[in-house]
């Protein structure tokens, strides 16, 4: 493949990295699943489990009345690249057509960052994913969490990715998640690039009513 910035990539399966069961239902880590939920209802494409695939998907048109698939692995966050890879075989889709979203400590709640490709900076669910897929070479889109350092020094990393968001974070969490949706809309219409350039200097403001 050539440089991805003279390629107009447009994703044909969009993955939403989580734990499943009600243990983990809007707990941080869960933002994948929850952008993936928000899509489902929005381009009225109904998920249900299926197993061939370990994960809870669906398959439907997007905005652009392209054909979209939508997965949410069930084989929890550290074995998610068997769920995608297994999709991907499937529906002989390359990697770089696959958008996985997940959780980032590193950015503040009510950022959002897209990217070409990169590294697993550390989330498991992305080794897998990388590990799986066979290359750094895909599409992701970030959403902040913010780092449990910002509240406390010694508050523990992984206590703050499996906790629930705040009542007072709840408002932000959904205006953040219905970006992130824009910026996907965006991405099919006008492929990663341009949703980059116009998505990832954006926030919601903590202020916001």
């Amino acid at each position: 493949m050539t440089n991805s910035s003279t390629e107009l990539v447009i994703p044909q399966m969009i993955v939403g990295l989580g734990n499943p069961g009600t243990k983990y239902d809007q707990t941080r880590h869960n933002v994948g699943f929850m952008l993936v939920d928000l899509l489902s209802s929005a381009w009225r494409i109904p998920l249900s489990e299926n197993r061939k695939f370990q994960g809870i998907c669906g398959e439907g048109h997007s905005p652009t009345g392209e054909r979209i698939r939508l997965l949410k692995p069930t084989t929890f966050m550290n074995l998610s690249g068997q769920a995608i890879r297994a999709m991907t075989d499937w529906y002989k889709l390359s990697p770089e057509s696959v958008l996985v979203v997940y959780d980032e400590m590193d950015l503040p709640l009510g950022k959002i960052r897209l990217r070409h490709a990169g590294s697993a900076g550390g989330h498991n669910g992305m080794k897998s994913t990388i590990a799986h897929l066979g290359t750094q070479t895909f599409p992701r889109l970030r959403i902040g969490i913010g780092h449990p350092r910002d509240k406390s020094p010694d508050k523990d990393a992984i206590a703050h990715v499996l906790g629930a968001f705040s009542k007072a974070e709840t408002p932000i969490l959904h205006q953040t998640l219905k970006l992130a949706q824009e910026a996907i809309e965006f991405s099919l219409k006008q492929g990663i690039e341009k949703s980059m350039s116009l998505y990832n200097n954006r926030s919601v403001e903590l202020n916001a009513d």
